[in-house]
């Protein structure tokens, strides 16, 4: 290690780690923290009970869950100092390459109306819905960028039909499967477009590394054949491979650095090393935040001093205002013949035709058929209403329904609420004495709307497959919406008073201060949010280098 770095970069997720690998490559001198480990698919367990996609005792990345606490305040107001499997806690995979060694992978671009959506649609009363400081063709030479050099499977002639695209995709689609055969023509009957899901993950060889063995375990844990693309296994190995990139591991920062005037002049950050809590200071030309929104947030707030008493970036009060998640709504549907092969990834087939212009609907969302489960994910959350959990019954559902259940289902549009947030809790502190965050606030009600009416549609599809007994489901109360798609919560914009940084992800009031991860978003589209955090991630990289 050195004692100055051109640039440190906090987190190695999804945003992080192209950071560091574009600064790098551009010559500058770079460490990257990740509060996590370095694990291989031998280090992440495979327990059907404890992982990332069904966390009922434990997980298996991290963070571990004595000594990292969060504190969440219900919707009635109860609160709770909560482990990263308790609730209201919204643990993102604390891990070197973040959510990106354990997700699902599925690669949205955001659509031209996600990033105009106030022009488009209004502000609700009481939502802080906005548009973007920039707008699709801006990010489309980044989203391509991740998809070429991260690696995505997809039909680029189907998905043209829906986003301008200079190229198609670098992979073709993964296998046929017969969800996707009968959903298609289900699709097709009733008049709605459809196509085959976008996927980090390799379905041939590509850039020196397997493809998928379709093992049927991709959300929650890593792949056996490395053909699930993240960051941990293609620009964190090339940053490193400048030689210009010093990677800590294990390492959590506590705060940025400011100088009496309130310039950023580097990072403090903590680490147990020999069973010892050891302390350390470096200093650096700029400092990116790419731990989260959740995180990247308390790093904010908690490095307040005398000129910034509210944090860094917070003089107008947005730093962790603006948070959402994603609700996620869908339908089960039970088939008359087995469609279940056992072969991952497992989702295979979408339509977008409700994302935008639906009536009296703010935005709207995607539906696609869901990842291959365990039988305990079944077993936790597939079941009718009214059905028994325990018993003969209950295994007889199991029995006769595993095989040939067809779940769909999508995250919606939801609209943003000034009061869904993330501070600081002043009481509750982690295990090296850190403040901790403390989340609180709920979704905005004409979210709920969205949820409702998409609902509808997954039940449609469905029935028009030939599915019996469908039974769906939306949320019907309002509560927070923080989970794995965190976002919003350093909103870019134009207007200091309205955001927290600029539209190259600077922070406010400040030259060498910058976020690049989900909090960026303004909305978070109806969509999973990787491929844009990672699109963003190569724009805020390339803002820094051309200067």
């Amino acid at each position: 290690m050195s004692d100055t770095y051109d640039a440190v970069v906090i987190g190695g997720g999804a945003g992080g780690g192209i950071v560091a690998c574009v600064l790098a490559e551009a010559g500058q001198r770079v460490l990257l923290l990740e509060r996590g480990k370095k694990m291989s698919y031998a280090d992440v367990t495979q327990d059907h009970l404890r992982n990332h996609r069904l966390g009922k005792y434990g997980h298996n990345t991290g963070p571990e869950l004595a000594g990292n606490p969060r504190v969440y305040i219900d919707p009635a107001g109860k609160r709770y100092v909560s482990t990263p499997i308790g609730p209201g806690y919204n643990n993102n995979a604390m891990v070197l390459g973040g959510g990106t060694l354990v997700y699902g992978a599925q690669a949205w671009r955001f659509m031209p109306q996600d990033f105009q959506m106030a022009s488009i649609y209004g502000t609700p009363a009481g939502s802080s819905l906005a548009d973007w400081p920039i707008g699709y063709e801006d990010l489309a030479p980044y989203y391509e960028r991740a998809e070429w050099e991260i690696g995505v499977a997809g039909d680029g002639g189907l998905a043209g039909k829906h986003w301008n695209r200079r190229k198609g995709f670098p992979l073709p689609p993964l296998p046929d499967t017969p969800t996707r055969l009968l959903l298609r023509r289900a699709a097709d009957s009733l008049g709605w477009s459809s196509m085959p899901l976008p996927l980090l993950i390799n379905s041939q060889p590509y850039n020196g590394r397997a493809p998928c063995v379709q093992c049927g375990n991709c959300v929650g844990v890593a792949c056996p054949s490395d053909g699930k693309n993240g960051t941990q296994n293609t620009v964190i190995p090339r940053a490193l491979a400048t030689g210009l990139c010093d990677l800590l591991t294990e390492t959590q920062a506590e705060r940025v650095d400011t100088d009496a005037q309130g310039k950023v002049i580097g990072v403090t950050f903590v680490s147990i090393r020999d069973g010892k809590v050891e302390r350390r200071s470096v200093r650096c030309k700029r400092v990116i935040l790419s731990a989260g929104a959740i995180e990247s947030t308390r790093l904010l707030l908690n490095s307040a001093s005398a000129i910034h008493r509210r944090g860094l970036g917070n003089e107008s009060d947005h730093v962790g205002r603006h948070l959402q998640g994603h609700v996620y709504v869908g339908a089960h549907g039970v088939m008359d013949e087995s469609v279940y092969t056992g072969r991952g990834p497992g989702a295979s087939i979408v339509t977008t035709q409700f994302n935008h212009g639906n009536a009296g609907i703010i935005g709207g969302g995607l539906i696609a058929d869901e990842f291959i489960k365990t039988p305990v994910i079944f077993f936790n959350g597939c079941f009718p209403p009214g059905a028994r959990r325990w018993g003969l019954s209950a295994k007889k559902f199991m029995r006769d329904n595993y095989t040939r259940n067809v779940h769909v289902q999508g995250p919606v549009q939801e609209i943003p609420s000034p009061d869904s947030r993330v501070e600081i809790d002043g009481t509750v502190k982690d295990r090296f004495g850190i403040p901790v965050v403390k989340l609180s606030g709920t979704i905005h009600p004409e979210t709920l709307v969205v949820g409702h009416f998409m609902r509808e549609r997954a039940e449609q599809w469905l029935t028009a497959a030939g599915a019996k007994g469908v039974w769906g489901w939306s949320p019907d109360g309002l509560g927070l919406s923080a989970g794995q798609h965190q976002a919003g919560t350093a909103r870019m914009g134009n207007d200091p008073k309205e955001s927290v940084t600029d539209a190259w992800g600077r922070v406010h009031g400040h030259d060498n201060l910058y976020v690049a991860d989900g909090s960026l978003h303004v909305t978070n589209g109806g969509f999973n949010p990787v491929l844009t955090i990672m699109a963003l991630a190569y724009r805020v990289a390339d803002g820094i280098v051309k200067g």
